[in-house]
């Protein structure tokens, strides 16, 4: 049964990161900054969608060939063999709950909720792209009282954990499409595509927040030094 778990937990990868990826309010455009940076980096919020989208398409895949594996050779044994092969050419070999897909679940798991818990502590004031409204405030409580860009910590576990779960072998990504190399690629590119505007981004939003807050922003600041991780950066 051990597929039928790993379909499972893949499903639920998939709603955690649907709830992260989802913009909690339309951005206003009038109220946008920072808007100067290169293309590459503005496209943020599709590449939320692309890999929702992929990740929905991915725990669809999982659930057919667990259902295959379990069901379909009962009721015709030839097919579901290919079917196998097809589908998972190297994974029967491969622990389907490996400990990097766990890892990698519990990491999906963990940096959605921080992004979640951040859409509910800004409320009305988080958008995805960068934007200052006329009633902004600086927020300091919940997850912001630990690090400043408490989002960005979670969309970076978002990251690690879909690597962990979905471009480590026995995944359909691995097995069936990109392979080992074409997935260490992959993720090398995405990651320093995350960094990159990670860290455009927060440049940006700590120099307007200081503008706008002044001596609140300093203190604050001052109080709260680290961006992602206290204690490291």
């Amino acid at each position: 049964m051990s597929l039928i778990w790993r379909a499972s937990l893949v499903f639920v990868q998939a709603a955690f990161n649907q709830a992260a990826c989802t913009p909690p309010n339309k951005t206003p455009e009038k109220f946008r900054y920072h808007t100067q940076e290169p293309f590459l980096l503005q496209i943020a919020p599709l590449i939320f969608k692309l890999h929702t989208v992929g990740l929905w398409w991915i725990a669809a895949f999982e659930a057919f060939a667990a259902l295959n594996h379990y069901i379909g050779a009962s009721l015709s044994p030839t097919l579901a063999a290919h079917l196998d092969a097809a589908l998972f050419p190297a994974a029967r070999s491969q622990n389907p709950l490996s400990f990097m897909f766990l890892c990698g679940v519990v990491l999906v798991l963990m940096g959605a909720s921080i992004r979640v818990r951040c859409f509910q502590e800004l409320g009305q004031l988080f958008t995805f792209d960068l934007t200052m409204h006329p009633e902004h405030k600086l927020v300091t409580s919940g997850p912001y009282g630990i690090v400043r860009h408490p989002s960005y910590s979670g969309s970076m576990l978002l990251v690690i954990g879909i690597a962990f779960s979905h471009l480590t072998p026995g995944s359909l990504a691995v097995e069936c499409v990109l392979g080992a190399l074409g997935s260490a690629l992959v993720w090398a590119a995405w990651w320093i595509w995350t960094m990159a505007v990670a860290k455009s981004r927060i440049f940006a939003e700590d120099k307007e927040l200081q503008k706008r807050f002044g001596a609140e922003w300093e203190a604050y600041a001052a109080n709260v030094k680290y961006w992602f991780l206290p204690g490291l950066i």
